[in-house]
């Protein structure tokens, strides 16, 4: 996707977005979170937003159509930290450069909050996300043992990467 493809909204996500939103997590998440998950993030006054098309870019019925969510994050903000807590892409759009895209202006929105470093946690298992991290400059500063739940049936769990970046701040 290249950068004149279409721009990005972020939006305030709203409970009327948990529905889409729910629909992506569902398919995307070997644990996904639940409606209750989501509804405390947004009453815990998260960072919730929803990324679709911007309006001036308008396609009806296709993939520009401002109505169809293209992805979401939840980020927490803590006073020298932004935790980023959830990054979902629609199956249907990965691997067009929207992560990297969500991950840069989630560094800018650091950047201008004053906010200097990034941190999450990451299943090890989820090479795609791993990968991504990696290549934009994050790094493993830990490791959350038996952070994830992994077979609900054996009650294995896996552990969290967790890993961060600093974000340069103007002084």
């Amino acid at each position: 996707m290249s950068e004149s493809f279409a721009e990005l909204s972020f939006l305030p996500m709203q409970t009327a977005d948990l529905d889409a939103v729910l629909e992506i997590e569902s398919v995307s998440h070997q644990h996904p979170w639940t409606r209750g998950n989501f509804s405390d993030s947004l009453a815990a006054g998260h960072w919730a937003y929803c990324i679709r098309p911007q309006v001036d870019q308008a396609v009806k019925g296709s993939y520009l159509d401002p109505a169809i969510l293209w992805a979401y994050c939840i980020l927490f903000p803590a006073v020298d930290e932004l935790h980023l807590l959830n990054i979902t892409v629609s199956t249907k759009l990965r691997k067009l450069g929207l992560g990297s895209r969500m991950m840069s202006a989630i560094e800018g929105v650091a950047a201008q909050q004053k906010i200097p470093r990034i941190i999450l946690e990451v299943r090890p298992s989820n090479v795609a996300a791993v990968n991504l991290y990696q290549k934009l400059a994050y790094e493993q500063i830990g490791m959350r043992k038996n952070y994830y739940p992994a077979d609900p049936h054996l009650g294995t769990r896996e552990d969290a990467l967790v890993m961060a970046k600093s974000i340069k701040l103007e002084s």
